[in-house]
């Protein structure tokens, strides 16, 4: 299994998430985070929470198979891209072991 990490633009949020959702990818974790930047984004402003980030940000999580991977990958990357500074970047991480809490089953077994 494998964890996907994205971090992008807000306003990119619905349409990557209803892609995702159209191509059966249906668990989806999506936080608000502020992160740090260049500066370079003319809509780029300072935090009034944290001194130290200027951008908005939102995160999508994913936990999937691994063959999964390219589409998912592809897929957030095709309606990210707008070959700007700030288009966002994705972090592909091993997952070693899932428990369903509920049950206690490991790596979502029925």
């Amino acid at each position: 299994m494998k964890e996907i990490k994205a971090f992008i633009r807000p306003n990119k949020v619905n349409e990557i998430v209803h892609r995702l959702i159209d191509n059966g990818f249906e668990n989806i974790t999506i936080s608000s985070a502020e992160g740090t930047g260049k500066l370079q984004d003319e809509n780029a402003f300072v935090s009034r929470k944290f001194s130290v980030t200027d951008s908005l940000i939102a995160k999508i999580e994913m936990v999937i198979n691994n063959n999964e991977v390219e589409k998912v990958v592809n897929i957030i990357s095709e309606y990210l891209r707008t070959l700007n500074p700030g288009d966002g970047i994705l972090y592909v991480s091993d997952v070693e072991r899932a428990f369903r809490v509920k049950t206690n089953l490991e790596n979502g077994e029925e």
